[in-house]
Order: structure tokens, then C-alpha cells, then sequence
């Protein structure tokens, strides 16, 4: 891992000074910001990511594509339309479970996932995941058999992660849409299952 480590504030003044030149150079207005920050987190929910698990559990070409090429399996369903990011799904399997991080910030897959819960981005969940997964899911609530191996995934600005949760058992007779209400932001970083 490479990079310098950014405060929220650090991150935040940047941010503002950004927004400030773009303004002062007449590129765009503070409302038209807003609107257009305001239109992408109206379409980013962890609902989004349900839907992509619950297709992937119904049909097994489409989850064969999103394991080869999530960024290109998911635009399929109308999502990352436009990205810059490469999107990686990790899929959680009978002996091992995955689960996502991002140790320099808290790079995540909003579109997917929706916000990210502050949890994501402390330092505390950044650093601890990583030298401590067992633990760290314990708290969670999460406890899995010494037989799972457990592999953590760093998120980068350019690569960001979603986990592919178990089906549960028993969900055979639901539909998509079933399915998908079964599925939880904490699933889709790997801090819980479904």
C-alpha cells in the first residue's frame, strides 16, 4: 500500500477549494453542484447492490459475468453508467468470506452500497479489518468457524469492491425482488451475512 493517509478535514478543504475554483471560473454555480450532488446520491442506495445479488443468485451467466467483470455486469442493470472506477465483486463462498475496506480513505462503491456508514470510515474499522478480520466481524456480530478464511479487500480510487454473499438456504421459492430484501449494506462489505 502506497499514499499518504487524509483527514476528513484535510479531505473536506480540498473538496471546498475545488468547488470554490469551479465557481469562480464560471464552470458551474454552487445550486447546479448541488443538484447534480443531490441526483447521484438520490440513485446511490444499498438497494442497488440487493439487486445485483439477487440477479446473480437467480441466473448463473450473469453471475459468472459480475465475478469476471462487475463494472460491466452491473452497468447491464443501469448502474456506474459513466464511471471512472473498475468495480470488483469478490464472492463469499462455503470456506471463504470477504469483506471490504479501503485503509488510505474510504473509497466505496456508492452507487451500490448508498453512503457509507461513518463506521467505514474510521480509522479504527480501516486498520483494525485489516490486522484483525476475526475480530473486527465478531463485533459486527459475525462470527465464522476457524475451516473460513477470511480475505480483506482494499479498496483504491481506482478499483472499488462489493461482496457476493451466500444465498441463504431455504430462499428457493423467492422471486428477485424477495431476494434482494434480504440483502444488507453490512452483507455487501462483508461485515455480516445474508
Amino acid at each position: 500500500m502506497s499514499g499518504d493517509h487524509h483527514t476528513d478535514a484535510t479531505i473536506a478543504r480540498r473538496v471546498r477549494r475545488l468547488e470554490t475554483l469551479l465557481e469562480e471560473k464560471g464552470l458551474i454555480t454552487g445550486e447546479r453542484l448541488d443538484e447534480a450532488i443531490d441526483a447521484f446520491l438520490a440513485e446511490s442506495s444499498p438497494a442497488n447492490g440487493a439487486r445485483v445479488v439477487a440477479r446473480a443468485w437467480t441466473d448463473d451467466a450473469y453471475r459468472a459475468r459480475l465475478l469476471a467483470d462487475g463494472t460491466a455486469a452491473v452497468q447491464e442493470l443501469g448502474y456506474m453508467d459513466g464511471s471512472y472506477q473498475r468495480l470488483r465483486v469478490v464472492e463469499n463462498t462455503e470456506s471463504v468470506h470477504n469483506v471490504i475496506v479501503c485503509t488510505l480513505c474510504s473509497c466505496y462503491p456508492v452507487r451500490l452500497l448508498g453512503p457509507s456508514p461513518s463506521w467505514y470510515k474510521s480509522e479504527a474499522y480501516r486498520s483494525r479489518v485489516v490486522r484483525e478480520p476475526r475480530e473486527v466481524l465478531r463485533e459486527f456480530g459475525l462470527s465464522l468457524p476457524a475451516s473460513v478464511d477470511i480475505t480483506v479487500w482494499d479498496s483504491s480510487a481506482e478499483t472499488r469492491y462489493m461482496v457476493l454473499p451466500r444465498r441463504p438456504d431455504g430462499t428457493e421459492a423467492l422471486d428477485e425482488e424477495g431476494l434482494a430484501g434480504l440483502v444488507t449494506r453490512n452483507a455487501l462489505i462483508g461485515t455480516a451475512a445474508v
